[in-house]
């Protein structure tokens, strides 16, 4: 055993694991600090919580880490995620105990907004309804019903939060014309205005865009941030877009809304329930295009989250602040010092 033990779910255990090679790519960073990554088998809570006690960092993948779990916790110090949301762990346990609990809001900025951009265009532009036009010999029928829409210049796009995936989407909407307006009450409004786009209030949002894009994060304060009374206040020909977390949208009021005609259309990367029943109308409603949670996948994305993950632990192991912490709060309690740039070459603390 290693003077670090970091304990993660064994990768046949998930859909979503170590892509070959092992953990050399989180090994990058934690080899000098002689550290072992250690995969758990076991599928209880209670063999997890065995396996995991002594550890001093945790991996989340695979299993969420509940309240249960993370008080089952001796020494661990920090718990690293390789995604940008947290909603695997249960933050508020960690921050309870101390544990700053980090992730890769950076790692993937640009596969996402691609994927929003692309989102966008095939919904405005109708892309799944002409493909099936000419595979159904209904050749004539695709003209007709695009000249029934407006062009795309000029179209208002709103973004529900402007974080830094919205900031990067506005970099490419704006090639297109489209004006830009944004709701984030967590914003400065000169930081919204400095990306050359309009902040505004939430209804006003909704009332005078023809493109929402929902970027919100899975938090508590966002659940189900847009319900019924939202999309009630949506322009009939507006369409809906969301790449950030399924459970920030009310679905089932997302659902009426597109089969009452409130809104004119969906194009959803994210689901309240992943995968979706067979049972969901989402499924079989014309006006919706779906992609299966993959706006963040590329060849670049897989190896550039895990060597964020090791150096994110390398950090708080070696005694210092990682570099993004969805739970800041505790890093003044915890003894480590203020982050400060390093070389990999160096090493963390070199």
């Amino acid at each position: 055993m290693g003077r670090f033990k970091i304990v993660t779910q064994h990768a046949a255990a998930v859909s979503f694991g170590v892509s070959g090679g092992g953990y050399k790519l989180e090994m990058e960073a934690l080899g000098a600090l002689d550290a072992e990554i250690v995969e758990v088998t076991g599928q209880s809570e209670d063999e997890f919580i065995a396996a995991a006690r002594d550890a001093d960092a945790l991996i989340a993948k695979g299993r969420p880490l509940t309240r249960k779990i993370i008080e089952g916790l001796q020494r661990c110090k920090v718990i690293a995620l390789g995604s940008v949301g947290a909603d695997t762990v249960d933050v508020a346990a960690a921050t309870a105990r101390g544990i700053p609990v980090t992730n890769v809001p950076d790692t993937f900025i640009e596969e996402v907004a691609d994927h929003a951009m692309m989102l966008i265009l095939a919904t405005f532009r109708r892309l799944t309804t002409m493909d099936r036009m000419v595979r159904d010999g209904r050749w004539k029928e695709g003209r007709p019903l695009l000249s029934r829409f407006p062009r795309l210049m000029g179209q208002t796009l709103g973004f529900v939060a402007f974080g830094h995936v919205a900031r990067a989407v506005a970099v490419r909407a704006r090639a297109f014309g489209l004006r830009l307006i944004a709701y984030d009450p967590y914003i400065e409004e000169l930081v919204i205005t400095g990306h050359g786009v309009e902040p505004v209030g939430l209804t006003e949002l909704l009332q005078r865009s023809d493109i929402v894009s929902m970027h919100a994060p899975a938090t508590a304060d966002a659940h189900h941030l847009l319900t019924e009374h939202h999309f009630r206040q949506m322009k009939p020909e507006a369409i809906f877009v969301n790449t950030g977390r399924g459970p920030t949208v009310d679905e089932p009021a997302l659902i009426r809304a597109l089969q009452e005609g409130w809104i004119a259309a969906a194009g959803l990367d994210v689901l309240e329930q992943e995968p979706p029943k067979p049972d969901n109308p989402l499924l079989r409603m014309d006006n919706v295009i779906l992609s299966p949670h993959v706006a963040s996948a590329s060849a670049r994305m897989d190896p550039e989250r895990r060597r964020r993950v090791g150096q994110e632990i390398a950090l708080v192991l070696s005694g210092r602040w990682p570099r993004s912490c969805v739970n800041p709060s505790v890093l003044e309690k915890t003894g480590l010092i203020r982050w400060q740039p390093y070389s990999m070459e160096r090493g963390p603390g070199g």
